[in-house]
């Protein structure tokens, strides 16, 4: 055992060891740099005669290439430790014999660090058509350049491999460098982009891949009801696009700048009540009142998820819109975000009962809300940290510079994030949810910032809203209360347990009004009842 010795030999050493060994040694070579290898031994004019033998370690047992004599070990595995190597002769070696393993490394730098650091990688085939170098190219942001003929590609039957890889015939590798060379710089950061996207959706996980098999089934299965092309091949996805909403692109607010088309022009306000209505002068009847005022509102939703009955309609204000009021399912605090029939605009501006908004805060969100239909546009901030201490998440509602959340106690977004939201989260979730009373804003923000990879947006508001939120009956045990807040912070580490990662941006953004605060006429500026405020 004192004669076994490991060696780590340089690139320029090999030569000299294969000529001094040559004759009576064998050459194990381990992964897939088999015909790599093979060219290098016909490149330095060795012969694989009686005595020298070219083994191909993959699965097989080792015991029928090993004999009692000494051993040259070829690797470009750079991640296989070399007492592993070692260790495993040892145990498949009798045990006089002498052993000498030379482990040769084809690569001098850190693999992973020069697979991001390219931009475009080989992919030829491995012990079968498919090789593992495939995933870990689009993982790398790096495009892949197939040579492997007749390969059929994962999930191609849904998926345009074209825009994210590089189709070469193995036949012609001379020509590879050639074609990736011509490819534009735009083309090559279209690829790129497109790699992470497709990585993102169906392959970091397994149960992204799994989900993924059963939806294409589902889409073989029910034809009429399948996912089109772009839905698979744009963002956000086939997954996060749910064709059992609707068959028509213009229903999702990811499709509208590639369709061409801009949002419905009006909103529907959702408030949600859960106190029961004892005063005219109440909160709840003076928003309904601002929001109506709106020239963007449609109608107004009343969902009534409080204990006591329904009011009287005479209790309710005149409006020039529609005002109906639904008695909420079960009395839950996920019934806010039920796909409701009747909301018909694409915009939902979800309320608080307590929430106080001028009619000019309502116009100018909106009008922010048509740029950003993917997004959450709203009022009241709040933001994660890691907590390094207890490590996990934590929650926060101070002010500060930046912030990741948009609570929906005052919020504009899209109608199909309610379908999302019930059809897509798990039971689990929502009957936490509703079992708190609590944390409902923060699920949906979590949803929307996992589907779109993007920050909600907050946008003016008055400088009183949190003192005045702070000052409201109905609503002021809640922001005092510790346990609401603790509960809240055990509900950011629950949602990012099932989502897999931490899916909120951070943002620094706010969007003003033009002209807000400048030093100019008051009349010259449209919002200008927000600075009055």
């Amino acid at each position: 055992r004192q004669k076994r010795v490991k060696i780590v030999l340089n690139f320029h050493k090999i030569f000299q060891v294969v000529h001094i060994c040559s004759g009576y040694s064998h050459l194990i070579v381990t992964g897939y740099s088999t015909a790599l290898i093979v060219e290098f031994l016909h490149f330095a004019n060795l012969s694989h005669g009686p005595d020298w033998n070219l083994w191909r370690a993959t699965f097989g047992p080792w015991a029928t290439c090993l004999t009692p004599v000494l051993y040259i070990f070829l690797s470009s595995q750079t991640h296989i430790p070399h007492v592993v190597i070692v260790n495993a002769l040892f145990l498949l070696m009798p045990l006089n014999s002498p052993l000498m393993v030379c482990v040769y490394c084809l690569c001098r730098y850190d693999y992973k660090e020069m697979l991001h650091n390219s931009t475009f990688c080989l992919v030829p085939r491995g012990r079968r058509l498919g090789s593992f170098r495939f995933l870990e190219a689009l993982q790398a942001a790096c495009v892949p350049v197939m040579l492997s003929n007749g390969w059929e590609l994962p999930f191609s039957e849904i998926i345009d491999w074209n825009t994210a890889a590089v189709i070469g015939d193995e036949r012609l590798l001379l020509q590879i460098p050639t074609t990736v060379r011509s490819i534009h710089q735009d083309k090559i950061l279209s690829l790129r982009q497109q790699t992470q996207f497709l990585w993102e959706a169906y392959f970091s996980s397994v149960e992204k891949i799994v989900l993924t098999t059963l939806e294409i089934i589902q889409d073989r299965v029910l034809e009429h009801g399948s996912r089109s092309s772009m839905m698979w091949n744009s963002h956000p996805g086939g997954l996060f696009a749910l064709p059992q909403y609707s068959g028509y692109l213009g229903d999702f607010p990811f499709y509208y700048a590639t369709l061409g088309i801009k949002p419905y022009p009006k909103f529907t306000a959702v408030i949600h009540a859960v106190s029961p209505l004892v005063s005219q002068s109440q909160p709840i009847l003076k928003l309904l009142v601002a929001v109506a005022k709106s020239q963007y509102c449609s109608q107004i939703i009343v969902l009534w998820n409080c204990d006591k009955p329904l009011p009287a309609k005479h209790r309710w204000p005149a409006t020039s819109v529609p005002v109906i009021v639904i008695e909420g399912e079960n009395k839950v605090m996920s019934s806010r975000f039920l796909p409701y029939e009747t909301i018909v605009t694409d915009a939902v501006l979800s309320l608080d009962e307590d929430t106080v908004l001028s009619t000019t805060e309502v116009d100018f969100a909106f009008t922010v809300w048509q740029s950003f239909p993917e997004r959450i546009v709203g009022y009241p901030a709040r933001s994660h940290f890691w907590d390094s201490n207890k490590e996990r998440w934590g929650y926060t509602s101070k002010w500060t510079n930046d912030y990741s959340m948009v609570l929906t106690g005052a919020a504009i977004y899209h109608r199909y994030y309610h379908y999302l939201y019930t059809n897509y989260l798990p039971t689990s979730l929502k009957s936490m949810v509703d079992q708190l009373a609590n944390c409902e804003d923060i699920l949906m923000n979590f949803l929307v910032s996992a589907v779109t990879k993007l920050p909600p947006i907050k946008v003016t508001q008055k400088k009183q809203y949190k003192e005045t939120m702070m000052g409201q009956s109905s609503r002021a045990s809640r922001w005092a209360d510790p346990d609401h807040f603790a509960q809240r912070q055990t509900c950011m580490n629950k949602f990012a347990s099932w989502f897999g990662a931490m899916p909120l941006v951070h943002s620094q953004m706010r969007l003003d009004p033009v002209l807000f605060k400048d030093q100019v006429s008051i009349l010259r500026k449209k919002y200008r009842d927000i600075e009055r405020l």
